[in-house]
């Protein structure tokens, strides 16, 4: 016979599920619940704010019980950190390896990571761009947080990049460090307006378009030479103006 006394007030889950309950959510493999929750915590942080978001939200959200936050997740800051670090930090390993193990031009070696920059766009990251440019007046160790995890890392990466190419001869002698940002730059405007803008405009910023138009400006200005171009005139409705 089950026994039916009351689990109200208790963290731990039920060794038995309730019947007819077994393939939900709340009874898949324990090593599956951390990503489950970190899934939900990203949906709600989005959709609500971090301060709106309760660990008893991200519980229900993923078909758990709230104790079983707490036996993944010490507070909401950890769980915040978590989905960052499953957001960012594969990629950024990967682009990393990338850059250590390419051996084609440096041109190239943009073009590839601008590839992975934009496949990055179509996934979770702008929105954890959003939160962070949302909450961290309120939070600011959020901010310290994604600096630490994500841009301090994807800076010097960038300037490594930029060193690689001044050192072969590639591009022109230019401070790495003022570069970083400016290839990173549209990168952080397409994340913003993909969760502001672009939902109430008809103003359509394709990812791939952009970056790649952008990289091929990046890569004239890197140029130790200047390629030959027609003479720069005004249009003919300019003159005179």
């Amino acid at each position: 016979m089950v026994n039916r006394r009351s689990t109200e007030g208790s963290t731990a889950e039920p060794a038995l599920a309730p019947a007819g309950a077994r393939g939900k959510r709340w009874e898949r493999r324990s090593d599956a619940r951390p990503s489950e929750l970190i899934a939900a915590a990203l949906r709600l942080f989005a959709e609500r704010g971090f301060a709106a978001t309760r660990l008893e939200d991200v519980a229900a959200s993923a078909g758990v019980s709230k104790g079983t936050v707490y036996l993944y997740f010490e507070s909401k800051e950890r769980l915040f950190e978590a989905v960052v670090r499953e957001t960012v930090t594969p990629k950024l390993d990967r682009a990393s390896l990338l850059v250590e193990s390419f051996e084609g031009s440096t041109a190239d070696l943009l073009r590839a990571l601008f590839t992975v920059m934009a496949g990055v766009l179509g996934g979770p990251l702008p929105s954890v761009v959003k939160l962070i440019v949302a909450e961290s007046g309120n939070f600011p160790e959020l901010a310290r947080l994604w600096s630490e995890l994500a841009v301090s890392r994807v800076f010097a990466l960038m300037r490594q990049v930029v060193e690689r190419g001044i050192a072969r001869g590639e591009f022109r002698a230019v401070d790495p460090a003022l570069t970083a940002p400016l290839i990173l730059a549209p990168v952080l405007v397409l994340a913003l307006w993909k969760q502001t803008l672009a939902p109430h405009t008809d103003v359509v910023l394709e990812p791939q378009q952009l970056l790649a138009a952008h990289l091929e400006m990046l890569l004239a200005g890197l140029a130790t030479t200047e390629p030959n171009r027609a003479p720069r005139t005004l249009p003919e409705r300019a003159k005179g103006v």
